[in-house]
């Protein structure tokens, strides 16, 4: 069913709303990373207690992808999006008032579930309002731009907002963008809370999502406990009996919360495993590079900033105006595989870095080519992911993906921030490098033809 009220403008407008809604939860990732040390010292955490500010919000934002977009698919996508918005906003303002740490870290919790669930059902909806191919690619492009966009505004965000005002206000800011999607959103909509009736698996739903919030704890808490430590590998563990747990259970029900057939669905396959890959090759781009600029090449936060713009605007060019006619033109398979070509080319110039590194010489190259390569792949992996799925499965698919990328990135940060601080930095580079040259043959397996913007069905 469509999701909106009419064609035209309209679609265009929700899309800007679903697109500030998933740029306010990315955001947030970023903005709340560079207010830490404020916040530290006004609530008074320890250094151990303070990883929970981030780790409260990466547990339910993990665990609870792939089961806030299958609620979507089955209780309506618009209930499921302004319920996610509601509480992300609610949330936000319990943060930004918070006087003690118990209160900031339940909050941040119940961030990570608003979060999650804005996050999958917003990617389902572009998805079923944008039905033609080319128009369905642009809209894409402005999504992956988004994507791109919202962490490197976030740490340029975070800065002057903690020292302009307070550490508070990286929370508070999320208010006026929250009310404004919600009331706007219960205008361009559609209520399809009964357009696509179904049973929860509670089961299913249970295993899984206690599963990929074990596996979060124990991969972002992996270097500080210690990847041989009795707590990583329990947590590991227990999250990977539980999975089998989850697709036995999914193999025998009714009513499947995740129908496995959807990856049988070769697209959806290829796009979620290269996004593994990827995820990790570019987690490594974003936070090791700037580790590296900040204590090796000894740039400051606004010079790291910098650093970084050439690239966001290729991606910017590419999102918004190259990548969907390259799609278009070419398909999905071509961009994808010389994306991370590209990709893996600068990661490796970045494991050749001097310790006196001069900006234009060393800098700046690697960074163009990531800037092409990301502008070129990211529209088309999102569409791969979504194209070939039933509308009443988009919510379950757009949950698949974001959760691939989401292990895929804090699995291969932590490994490979491991691998730096015991091999070096250039180490972790020509290893992310090599992640996103698997991606690339990952990507393989896609059609060579445009899309075609039709779903087709799959068995169960």
């Amino acid at each position: 069913m469509e999701p909106t009220r009419n064609t035209g403008a309209r679609r265009w407008l929700a899309l800007a709303l679903l697109c500030s809604a998933f740029f306010m939860v990315i955001l947030d990732v970023a903005i709340v990373n560079v207010a830490l040390p404020s916040i530290q010292a006004s609530l008074g955490f320890t250094e151990s207690a303070l990883v929970w500010v981030v780790n409260a919000y990466m547990l339910t934002y993990g665990g609870c992808l792939l089961l806030g977009g299958r609620l979507g698919d089955l209780y309506g996508k618009r209930r499921l999006f302004l319920a996610g918005i509601t509480l992300f906003t609610a949330a936000s303002l319990v943060c930004g008032i918070a006087g003690t740490q118990a209160i900031l870290v339940a909050a941040r919790a119940l961030q990570g579930l608003g979060g999650a669930v804005v996050s999958a059902i917003a990617l389902s909806l572009i998805m079923n309002i944008f039905t033609e191919a080319e128009e369905r690619a642009k809209a894409m492009g402005i999504y992956g731009f988004v994507c791109a966009g919202g962490g490197s505004i976030g740490v340029l965000a975070g800065g002057l907002l903690t020292s302009a005002l307070s550490w508070h206000w990286v929370f508070l800011v999320n208010l006026p963008i929250g009310i404004a999607v919600y009331a706007f959103c219960t205008k361009l909509l559609k209520n399809d809370a009964d357009s696509m009736p179904g049973k929860l698996d509670v089961a299913g739903a249970l295993t899984i999502t206690l599963s990929l919030m074990l596996a979060v704890f124990g991969i972002v808490d992996g270097n500080q406990a210690g990847w041989t430590s009795a707590q990583t590998v329990t947590l590991l563990g227990g999250a990977g009996v539980l999975l089998l747990v989850f697709l036995l259970l999914e193999a025998r029900v009714a009513a499947p919360l995740m129908p496995l057939g959807i990856f049988r669905v070769k697209t959806v396959a290829a796009a979620n495993i290269l996004g593994v890959f990827w995820a990790a090759a570019m987690f490594a781009w974003f936070f090791l590079s700037a580790l590296y600029m900040q204590t090796v090449l000894g740039y400051d936060p606004m010079q790291i900033g910098l650093a970084f713009l050439p690239s966001n605007l290729i991606m910017a060019a590419f999102s918004i105006w190259l990548s969907a006619k390259m799609v278009m033109r070419f398909g999905l398979r071509m961009p994808i595989v010389a994306g991370m070509l590209l990709s893996a080319a600068g990661l490796g110039l970045f494991a050749l870095w001097p310790k006196d590194a001069s900006f234009m010489l060393h800098v700046m190259p690697g960074m163009l080519l990531l800037g092409v390569g990301c502008g070129m792949a990211l529209n088309p992996v999102m569409l791969a992911a979504m194209q070939d799925v039933a509308p009443e499965q988009s919510g379950l698919a757009s949950g698949v993906v974001n959760t691939s990328f989401m292990m895929g990135g804090a699995l291969g940060l932590a490994i490979l921030a491991s691998l730096s601080e015991r091999a070096g930095y250039h180490a972790a580079f020509a290893v992310a490098a090599l992640c996103a040259l698997v991606a690339a043959g990952a990507a393989a397996w896609l059609p060579r033809a445009a899309p075609s913007g039709k779903e087709v069905e799959y068995a169960h």
